[in-house]
């Protein structure tokens, strides 16, 4: 037996004691190799360690820290030959380790089992046969194997067991708790456990916090900037790295892909549309994520809203999805696609999307529209063909992919010049913006930088500010920042212009969880920093399944309907009774069964059975008997004239009585007439049908009378009898005359008029043998001159016709007065003076009593034009040229009745026309008798 012993690591001293023990020349067994568990500073994982055997069996025991007391007396196994007893110190904290006893028979075939006692608690296990990459073989003891150690250490994390390793040849392994076991020589084994010291942590190029990553070997840690890209608005981009730029194409392109490619059909694309009118900047439509045999598509349903559809290989899908290592759902406003297999998640929420990968899987092996993830901005704008373009929006252009719903696009067009990513005109941001600069984010600026995206926001706010687009660049901003940690509840600081409504059933929540805990799931760690906004579940309540889009207060069942149930709760659903049951599927249903009705029997003529909705049972319907006509043989009858054939259904019967009524009509003549319409019997007979019935005929009666002689006939005329017929004609009996103002004058014989518009013409009517004739006088005036009469004396004689001298003392009579004088209209003056008339004189007005109407009666006249004519005469302008005026010449004046005011006593005074014709008869008779003389 050769023991060593040796001290390992500078800050965490380690006392291993190697035992060799060598097994007899007859001794065919395998002896068992015991190490006690190692615990070493800074590392993250630790593990139990192998029992293997090996050619040589070699006992190892190691402590950190720990007092192990042997026991009394060692523990020796029957046919033993050979024991030993260890014991070990460090420098630091002296222990004691108690004692091992290993036995081998000599002939022994049976494998040999190694039992180390100490003063804490055992803990038994039975060691399980492997392999590993050094062809280590576990043996199997027949007995089970008890070790027991005691470990203390100074750092926190799970502490290791022991086990026994076997190992053959000169070699080193790694124990499974992060120790190093060293074959040295002469079956001497060094254990070297790792020492882990915490990293210093990195600044990310794109302004992100790192992350802890464990190492290769599982023991220690190490930090790295995760590859995390966005994109918004319209749209502006952060690569990988950081870089921010705006890119406006309006086609399909590669967000990433991997340059050396190791995974089969990976890559995540973009198709941009023009989102404007005027085709200047593009927004995202749809996020394209392939990997392997799956196209994962999340489409925006309406432009510019969070509304998201989800197909896989072109087919809709419900969430949550998982299928060929691929999941997909949603958190909060966020649609998800995540990939376990390469730890990468993909969101998307119709105005911004994230890519998040590993550098561990992704680093330098990235390029796209998202750069190369590498922690270096220099090399994001590279092509495809490896060359760094001058800027991002060059570059992207570059990485368009052929998309036959755009046959636009093509693959092979660039632009010649990278377009512009600010505002042409100068524009006043919108003040949503300022809400990034402002106390709102403040909390986050720490950790996340707001200038790019206060770019972006000024940018989306000048060249679309109807659209709102302002709004994706504080929700990508608020998005980061919960990633880095920290909650923003923003939105309540817009003024309502981005605000988010949630249905009615759940409650906004800036600060939500990245998956809503459901009642199938476990709950979510609550130490989880990572938020994520959208609608929640009211507090109090609980989404049911991610597949169940219902918010429960217990977590009972919940069917097809979506209506909540309690555990116990019994209720009918698509004609099952069912039961809500803890356990199992939860919903156990049966068919629904219907009460017993009452048998319906259809068997009259034309009668069929057929079930309708029962309102108090949907699932059990009523019998009932419809009627189809189609099926009864009974004739209808033909009736007689002023007869119709009537029919009623019988109360429970379907087909139709018939019988023959009357129609409470007249027949005469074989034609039926309605009662008050007129029944022609003879030309002198007005005939009519009545309401009256006939009580034998059952008809209504027909009245007759004498037709009346009511014809109207036209003025002149008047209705005389004549032999043959029923009534009268019309005969002339006045004489009809049309003067020349074509006015119509009515004179019965002997009767004469002047005419209403000339006095010198009188209208006469005579009969001569039955012959009606009409004459017409022209009254001729004696010489007369004006200039033998003074100025104002000029009068008409007494038949109104021809004019006379009036004498001086009587009133000056109604006559047209001439001046001369300028006319000027609008600046121009007539060259010389022009002859002007006016009506001037006396005319007749008296009221006097009246007997017979017991009232005063009135006349009044008034001087006034009976003829005008226009004339025309030419004006000279202050310019020089001249223009044709028009004015008003009065040719003849009169005296007209006029209205006189009447009291309210008197009564209505005869018609001006009655006036006027008994004045005109009174001149007539005057001339007429002035003419005889």
């Amino acid at each position: 037996t050769i023991m060593t012993t040796t001290t390992l690591g500078p800050s965490s001293p380690v006392s291993i004691i190697s035992t060799t023990v060598s097994p007899s020349p007859e001794s065919t067994s395998t002896p068992i190799v015991t190490t006690s568990g190692v615990t070493e500073r800074g590392s993250t994982t630790s593990a139990p360690t192998p029992t293997v055997s090996t050619a040589y069996s070699t006992t190892v025991v190691t402590n950190f820290g720990s007092i192990l007391t042997a026991p009394s007396s060692p523990t020796t196994l029957p046919g033993s030959t050979a024991s030993s007893t260890i014991t070990t110190s460090g420098p630091s904290s002296p222990e004691s380790i108690g004692s091992t006893t290993v036995t081998l028979s000599s002939g022994s075939t049976s494998p040999v089992s190694v039992t180390t006692s100490g003063t804490t608690p055992t803990e038994s296990f039975t060691t399980t046969s492997g392999t590993t990459s050094r062809n280590f073989t576990t043996v199997t003891a027949p007995t089970t194997t008890t070790i027991v150690s005691t470990v203390s250490t100074s750092t926190s994390g799970p502490t290791t067991t022991s086990s026994a390793v076997t190992t053959s040849g000169r070699d080193s392994w790694w124990l499974c708790n992060c120790t190093n076991a060293i074959c040295i020589e002469d079956n001497i084994i060094q254990l070297v456990p790792v020492i882990c010291n915490p990293p210093p942590k990195p600044t990310c190029a794109n302004g992100l916090s790192p992350v802890q990553v464990i190492d290769k070997d599982g023991c220690c840690w190490h930090w790295e900037c995760d590859c995390y890209c966005t994109g918004w608005g319209d749209p502006h981009y952060m690569t990988f790295d950081g870089l921010y730029y705006s890119y406006q194409g309006n086609c399909t392109y590669v967000l990433v892909k991997e340059i050396n490619q190791k995974i089969d059909n990976f890559g995540v694309y973009i198709d941009n549309y023009h989102c404007d009118t005027r085709d200047v900047v593009s927004c995202p439509r749809t996020l394209i994520v392939r990997h392997e045999t799956q196209e994962v598509r999340m489409a925006t349903v309406t432009p510019n809203t969070l509304q998201v559809e989800v197909t896989v290989n072109r087919q809709a899908v419900a969430l949550p999805y998982r299928k060929f290592g691929l999941r997909i759902y949603q958190s909060g406003i966020n649609r998800v696609v995540e990939i376990p297999e390469l730890k990468m998640n993909v969101t998307y929420n119709g105005l911004s999307f994230s890519i998040r990968m590993p550098y561990s899987l992704f680093g330098n092996n990235t390029h796209g529209q998202c750069g190369v993830c590498n922690n270096n901005t220099a090399d994001d704008c590279m092509l495809p063909d490896g060359t760094i373009a001058e800027n991002c929006e060059t570059m992207a252009d570059h990485w368009q992919v052929d998309d036959p719903s755009k046959p636009q696009c093509s693959p092979g067009l660039h632009p010649t010049k990278a377009p512009g990513t600010t505002p042409v005109q100068p524009c006043k941001e919108s003040s949503i913006c300022n809400i990034l600069l402002g106390s709102v984010f403040e909390p986050c600026h720490s950790f996340v930088r707001p200038d790019k995206y206060y770019a972006a926001c000024v940018f989306d706010s000048c060249v679309l500010p109807s659209l709102d687009l302002e709004c994706s660049s504080l929700q990508v901003y608020a998005a980061t920042c919960a990633d880095q940690g920290v909650c923003i509840d923003w939105r309540s600081h817009t003024n309502g212009v981005c605000t988010y409504k949630c249905p009615s059933d759940k409650e906004y929540r800036a600060c939500g969880p990245i998956e809503e805990p459901t009642c199938k799931s476990s709950q979510q760690n609550e130490t989880s920093t990572k938020f994520v906004e959208g609608c929640f579940c009211p507090n109090g309540t609980m989404l049911y399944d991610a597949g169940v889009d219902v918010c429960v207060k217990t977590c009972g069942c919940v069917g097809v309907d979506k209506i909540p149930r309690e555990f116990g709760e019994q209720f009918t659903v698509d004609c099952q009774d069912c039961i809500c049951l803890e356990g199992g599927n939860g919903i156990v249903c049966k068919p629904h069964v219907c009460a017993d009705q009452n048998k319906t029997s259809c068997d009259g003529e034309g009668l069929y059975a057929v079930d309708v909705f029962n309102p108090e049972d949907s699932c059990c319907p009523i019998v009932t008997c419809k009627c189809n006509t189609s099926l009864c043989t009974t004739v209808a009858p033909k009736c007689k004239l002023g007869f119709e054939v009537q029919s009623h259904i019988p109360s429970g019967q379907c087909c139709p009585v018939y019988q023959c009524v009357p129609k409470r009509v007249c027949v005469h003549q074989n034609a039926e007439f309605l009662p008050n319409s007129s029944v022609f019997v003879d030309k002198c007979q007005n005939c009519i049908c009545t309401n009256e019935v006939n009580t034998s005929t059952q008809l209504n009666i027909i009245s007759c009378e004498h037709i009346p002689c009511n014809i109207y006939c036209k003025p002149g005329y008047e209705l005389q009898p004549v032999k043959g017929e029923c009534c009268g004609r019309c005969v002339q009996t006045k004489c009809i005359i049309h003067t020349a103002n074509n006015s119509t004058l009515i004179l019965t014989p002997g009767e004469f008029k002047s005419d209403p518009y000339n006095n010198c013409t009188i209208y006469s009517c005579s009969n001569i043998h039955n012959q009606l004739i009409s004459s017409t006088s022209e009254i001729t005036c004696p010489a007369f001159s004006e200039d033998s009469c003074k100025p104002g004396t000029i009068t008409f004689l007494p038949n109104g016709c021809c004019k006379t001298c009036a004498p001086l003392d009587s009133p000056t009579p109604c006559s047209v007065r001439q001046r001369k004088d300028f006319i000027v209209h609008k600046g121009c003056r007539s060259e010389d003076r022009v002859v002007l008339t006016e009506c001037e004189g006396t005319c007749g007005t008296f009221s006097l009593y009246s007997a017979e109407s017991n009232s005063m009666e009135h006349s009044c006249t008034c001087c006034r034009e009976s003829r005008t004519s226009v004339r025309e005469v030419k004006l000279k302008c202050p310019t020089g040229h001249s223009i044709s005026h028009k004015y008003v010449y009065v040719e003849s004046c009169r005296c007209l009745d006029t209205e006189c005011q009447s009291s309210s006593q008197s009564r209505e005074l005869l018609s001006t026309e009655e006036n006027d014709q008994a004045k005109a008869l009174n001149r007539v008779k005057r001339a007429i008798s002035l003419t005889s003389k």
